[in-house]
């Protein structure tokens, strides 16, 4: 849709160990209330997907100007090969470069072309033919093309983009009829390829941008590059030859703020213009002062992860009911979040369109105390480890399940560390944990990819050694389903599943917030909380 109409192996290593690292800053970091000030009387509950304090039509756009945005995490590369590309991890950024293939529109829950004229599904969704717009040219001027499409996104597999296991794994082959048609041909029948379309994938490089070794960001989007420091800033400037005509706005700064509260206060004093919030206190305060933006509720925010792997007190299942059955999410978000958070230990709470009436495990003591006395009785001590980093929501979460375990007859002890990067390296990379706070953060689109690359055995992301025959059966059925009620009906069977087996330990979620000033307009959201910067102007 047009504005006019809507307006080598160690490096390998490395490379996946920060794309994780990028993906649990973005799910679970700094999710308390510990911030302090400004919050609102409404209970974090009363928080629904959707538009908040919608602007009254604007009139005709202005030109010109620099609109400043502050992401959740500074970007570290341009390359969407080795970025894990979602709204608090580079993809507003990268896309602003790239563009996207697809977009999804969360109001409307469904996808869109954007740089593709169309995407059709064959009658079995085994074959998906993707139609290219006319006139969209690289910025160094190269076509846009079938072929161009192709060999970016062999290179994104190639390279081990992070979404390229799971699209190895689906699509079977890719052909290029003629110059401006994409066929891709699929092992099984998958809708998924519409998100991936909208996200990494979905973010062609031009042929151009690798010679050798060298990697320069070139694409097909509103902007370019201009000045890039890493962790720093990321400034672009505006293509006059973008096909949907030249942005509104001449510069596009991208910057990360640490910490929520200043990234609120910048906003509030106009140092920003625009910013991705994951910290409740801030994004109700701000709500409540009457900003502009649109909420997001993944699912999946607020977990624990828990090392299941042989010698370990996670590796009994019985283990695992009991710390499931001792936890009162509403208790653990009374003292972390003054009570204004999302508690529950559905995987699809009611703001989600894939809720389901499966009621979860439950919150029992007693039984927990029976479950966990049955596990002493073969020989288990009764102690576990919570690995948590010194961050005041962090320690409060950890004081506080430390508390609720002991209080069913575990000996639960705390164990922390520096930041942020050591616990993922431990929960990550080396496996060395009992218990961790974590996420999966499943996107309202589409929630099959991280539920497979986080639970199915040998995932990508299986940081707890999780290995289940029947869960591993229905994850595949999930993947070939292709309407909304023949996804729910899975979804359902996966939550009886996981009450049974505890993939995780789940607490409840934690909303997102894209929010921005009211003299800024044509702000469009996409997946996952990344935000489209071509028609963006300000008053």
């Amino acid at each position: 849709m047009s504005r006019s109409s809507r307006r080598g192996s160690r490096r390998l290593a490395a490379a996946a160990l920060a794309i994780t690292a990028s993906m649990f800053l973005a799910s679970c970091a700094d999710n308390g209330s510990s911030n302090g000030g400004g919050e609102s009387a409404d209970s974090g509950s009363s928080l629904k997907i959707g538009m908040v304090n919608e602007q009254a039509d604007p009139g005709t756009p202005t030109k010109g100007g620099t609109l400043t945005f502050s992401g959740y995490s500074a970007v570290t590369t341009l390359d969407p090969a080795k970025a894990q590309v979602a709204g608090a991890t580079g993809g507003s950024e990268l896309s602003a470069i790239y563009d996207v293939l697809m977009r999804y529109d969360p109001i409307g829950q469904k996808f869109e072309p954007k740089l593709a004229q169309s995407l059709e599904a064959s009658s079995d969704s085994k074959t998906w033919t993707l139609k290219l717009r006319d006139g969209v040219k690289f910025s160094d001027g190269t076509a846009f093309d079938s072929k161009a499409v192709a060999d970016s996104i062999n290179r994104y597999v190639t390279n081990k983009g992070p979404q390229s296991s799971l699209w190895a794994s689906k699509v079977a082959s890719i052909d290029t009829p003629d110059a401006t048609t994409v066929v891709f041909n699929l092992v099984d029948p998958w809708t998924g390829i519409q998100s991936m379309l909208a996200t990494g994938p979905g973010m062609i490089v031009a042929p151009s941008a690798q010679q050798g070794d060298q990697f320069t960001p070139i694409g097909a989007g509103a902007f370019t590059l201009e000045k890039f420091a890493p962790n720093e800033e990321l400034l672009l400037a505006a293509r006059p030859d973008y096909y949907d005509g030249a942005p509104n706005i001449d510069k596009l700064k991208l910057i990360s703020i640490v910490g929520a509260q200043p990234t609120a206060e910048a906003l509030k004093t106009g140092g920003i213009d625009a910013a991705y919030m994951r910290t409740l206190t801030p994004i109700l305060d701000l709500i409540e002062s009457g900003y502009p933006g649109f909420v997001d509720i993944p699912s999946l925010g607020y977990i624990a992860n828990v090392n299941m792997a042989p010698g370990r007190p996670g590796s009994d299942v019985r283990v695992r009911q009991a710390m499931a059955l001792a936890v009162d999410p509403e208790t653990l978000n009374t003292r972390v979040n003054n009570g204004k958070g999302l508690p529950g230990q559905e995987i699809f709470q009611d703001t989600s369109r894939w809720h389901n009436d499966v009621a979860p495990i439950g919150v029992d003591p007693a039984k927990a105390k029976e479950l966990l006395d049955q596990a002493k009785a073969d020989g288990y001590d009764g102690k576990i480890t919570f690995l948590s980093i010194q961050e005041p929501s962090a320690q409060a979460t950890a004081l506080a399940i430390q508390a609720m375990l002991n209080a069913v007859g575990f000996d639960a002890q705390i164990e922390y560390v520096t930041g942020a990067g050591d616990l993922v390296k431990r929960m990550y990379a080396d496996h060395d944990y009992d218990m961790s706070t974590a996420a999966l953060s499943l996107a309202e689109a589409d929630p099959y990819e991280r539920l497979y690359t986080g639970i199915k055995s040998g995932g990508r992301n299986n940081a707890t050694g999780y290995s289940d025959a029947e869960m591993d059966a229905l994850l595949d059925k999930l993947g070939v389903a292709t309407t909304d009620d023949d996804k729910k009906a899975v979804l359902a069977q996966i939550q009886e599943r996981a009450n049974e087996t505890v993939p995780w330990q789940v607490w409840g979620n934690v909303a997102a917030l894209d929010v921005w000033n009211q003299n800024v307009h044509g702000l469009e959201q996409s997946l996952d909380g990344i935000v489209l910067f071509d028609g963006a102007w300000k008053s």
